[in-house]
């Protein structure tokens, strides 16, 4: 029975999932696979490369530099997130990134996408994080309005949270049946239509699959909760989440927050390690 993780997006948020898969990694916790969506890739592709405690420490070491994040980028460059700095030199410069450690590590990894031309996800298994790869994540977390789409393969990719935030079918239909979900939102939540449109309809005007997308984004999303529940039920998945709205912003750079919201994860992990084990431990 192959075993899986799934993490959510979520911007700065998912700070929570990183600190949730730092205490799995410190516990010697194995995956077949990992999917990662947005920031749940980002910080994702840490567990195959096996470092802990990475995410929350180059994010707070660069939460000060504009080349890395904020609205000096976008105006520069037309990335909120700094596409050249932020996934190639903070990688390969200044908080190495392991790719040895990455491709000698068994556990497959993938991310999501979506195509901005045709409001489709895009699915992509990465076996090495080179410059490719690397740009693959990027591709992933590059929000619509502050982001440039990245061309990947034939196509202009952004966020794949636009189209699926928590891919636990696409995974199963890969063969992972038993799957730990990891969410940046509290138990209960419930997405409502973005009030944004308006602005999507100016900026995106190239993109009018990815206009739609949006305005369909609350339904997609809450109908994946229900089909979570409804694994949850049948003993296929365990969900791990904060107990509340976890009090930081996608964007927010803000060094006591970063700190407070990794801290629930890992808190959150430690709580559930046993219940942890136990679901993985079981097999046919």
């Amino acid at each position: 029975m192959k075993k899986g993780l799934v993490l959510e997006g979520g911007g700065l948020r998912a700070l929570f999932s990183a600190g949730v898969t730092d205490v799995m990694m410190e516990n010697q916790i194995k995956f077949d696979g990992l999917i990662g969506v947005s920031a749940g890739a980002t910080f994702g592709c840490n567990y195959k490369s096996e470092q802990s405690g990475r995410a929350l420490r180059y994010n707070i070491a660069l939460k000060d530099d504009p080349r890395y994040m904020g609205w000096r980028s976008f105006l520069k460059t037309g990335d909120l997130v700094g596409a050249d700095f932020s996934y190639h030199i903070l990688p390969t410069q200044l908080d190495i990134f392991d790719n040895e450690a990455f491709c000698r590590n068994p556990m497959e990894f993938h991310v999501v996408c979506t195509d901005a031309e045709t409001g489709e996800p895009v699915y992509k298994k990465l076996d090495t994080m080179d410059s490719e790869g690397l740009d693959w994540i990027r591709a992933s977390a590059s929000m619509p309005i502050v982001s440039r789409p990245v061309p990947l393969e034939g196509r202009k990719l952004l966020d794949g949270g636009i189209v699926n935030s928590i891919p636990l079918k696409h995974f199963q239909e890969l063969g992972f049946e038993r799957n730990i979900v990891v969410l940046t939102q509290p138990k209960g939540f419930f997405k409502k239509r973005t009030k944004l449109m308006p602005l999507f309809h100016l900026t995106m005007r190239k993109y009018p699959a990815i206009i739609k997308a949006m305005s369909r984004r609350h339904l997609m999303y809450n109908e994946q909760l229900r089909y979570l529940t409804e694994q949850e039920s049948r003993g296929n998945v365990l969900l791990i989440y904060p107990e509340n709205t976890l009090p930081i912003g996608r964007t927010e750079q803000n060094e006591e927050k970063m700190r407070f919201v990794y801290q629930m994860g890992r808190t959150c992990a430690e709580e559930n390690l046993k219940n942890i084990l136990n679901f993985l431990q079981v097999e046919n």
